[in-house]
């Protein structure tokens, strides 16, 4: 059984920050990076978008060439899935009966797509975005495809129809609210994508359900709920991830949408911690809520905090969100987190392309949704630091530089 002073389970942004991060702050002993995909440690952003339009190849989306690894003595075990864990043995085992022993565990798995739960659902031509393999099976059947249908309106989906776009495909968007990236962003953000897909081609249906898959062994159609049929050679699938925390909440951990951590990321169990899309804590950029972060920045920060905690050198996690999203030539920047809200400020004339979008709660900015504004996106960080109260119509006017408005 190989044993590690530190093993982590899951080869993400979230994993691998976290052995880089042991390594940076002189933490000596072993280290294992345990992920179920065959690849090293990689970015997954550009997944749903350069690497999908051929604009980016596989090896620049290594967070570290793989020698890096080798040379800090981090043991990368590609291709193994943790299937079981039992905290008071330290141990783990994989899918393949494999065993594996700990001193401190990081569980950073993220999370798994959500499938439709429908007739057809599992049909040939079927397709989600979470890891390289997903998009390498799209790609392999993108050229006889020239109808594609992407299902949810959130990140996923629409920079996936952006991509598709760019390729030529004809692409209608699914969505069942009556709004795309509802979720995450307010009416002025969602109306202005909206308005953009449809002006580049894409047939974007709101407020409708999926009802079936059709097609005898492939998919050939989408059929929805008012009985509509939309012809699909290919579908993509975006609708979420549920986090991949089962073995871990088995053990005895505490959580339920995700596994429970504490400022420190550590979970219930002892020498157990989690980071990344997988760890819900209370945010203290949303009131205390305890929630899921499904962001780049927050797994990379959380495997550093976890990082820190075991190497001796702890401190709390209290790093402010951020999120973006490219599609078309369209940068989405956004800053902190919108939640619980109770205005909404537009800064700029979206018209232009350039504008952002200001949540105010009792009139402190909390959270910004900047579109092709990066200085409102890098000064409004500011304003959310500082909780600061300003005038409304100075932080809506563009004329005013938000730096000016902070305490």
């Amino acid at each position: 059984m190989r044993h590690w002073d530190v093993t982590i389970v899951g080869a993400g942004h979230g994993g691998a920050q976290a052995a880089i991060q042991l390594r940076q702050l002189g933490f000596s002993g072993s280290i294992g990076v345990i992920g179920a995909e065959p690849e090293p440690p990689y970015e997954r952003p550009p997944l749903s978008k350069d690497y999908l339009t051929g604009d980016k190849p596989f090896e620049r989306m290594l967070i570290r060439p793989e020698a890096f690894w080798r040379e800090r003595n981090v043991e990368l075990v590609p291709g193994t899935a943790i299937t079981g864990v039992d905290s008071d043995a330290k141990t783990l085992v994989s899918a393949a009966g494999e065993r594996f022993g700990y001193g401190n565990l990081i569980w950073a798995t993220g999370g798994v797509p959500r499938r439709l739960r429908c007739d057809g659902g599992d049909l040939a031509g079927v397709h989600v975005v979470r890891c390289k393999a997903d998009v390498d099976r799209i790609l392999a059947e993108l050229p006889a495809a020239r109808r594609v249908a992407v299902i949810g309106g959130g990140y996923i989906g629409l920079e996936a129809a952006a991509a598709l776009r760019k390729l030529g495909k004809e692409v209608v968007v699914i969505e069942a609210l009556d709004r795309v990236l509802a979720r995450v962003a307010g009416e002025p953000i969602s109306h202005f994508y909206e308005a953009e897909h449809r002006a580049h081609g894409v047939d974007l249906r709101l407020g409708a359900t999926v009802a079936a898959l059709e097609g005898e062994e492939r998919v050939e159609g989408v059929r929805l709920q008012d009985g509509e049929r939309i012809a699909a050679d290919l579908v993509i699938v975006g609708i979420g991830i549920e986090a991949a925390v089962e073995p871990l909440l088995a053990a005895g951990a505490a959580g339920g949408n995700g596994v429970d951590v504490d400022p420190f990321c550590r979970t219930s169990l002892p020498d157990v911690y989690a980071v990344g899309d997988c760890a819900a804590y209370e945010n203290p950029w949303a009131a205390g809520l305890r929630l899921r972060l499904e962001s780049v920045q927050n797994a990379t920060d959380m495997g550093s905090c976890a990082a820190r905690a075991i190497a001796g050198a702890p401190e709390p996690y209290a790093a402010m969100p951020w999120f973006w999203s490219n599609q078309y030539d369209l940068r989405l920047q956004t800053v902190g987190l919108s939640v619980g809200h109770d205005q909404t400020l537009v800064r700029g004339d979206p018209a232009t392309r350039s504008f952002s979008v200001l949540y105010l709660l009792e009139g402190r900015v909390i959270a910004l949704d900047c579109v092709n504004s990066t200085r409102d996106y890098v000064q409004g960080r500011r304003l959310i630091e500082t909780r600061a109260v300003a005038d409304p119509a100075k932080l809506a006017d563009p004329a005013v530089p938000l730096k000016a408005l902070a305490l």
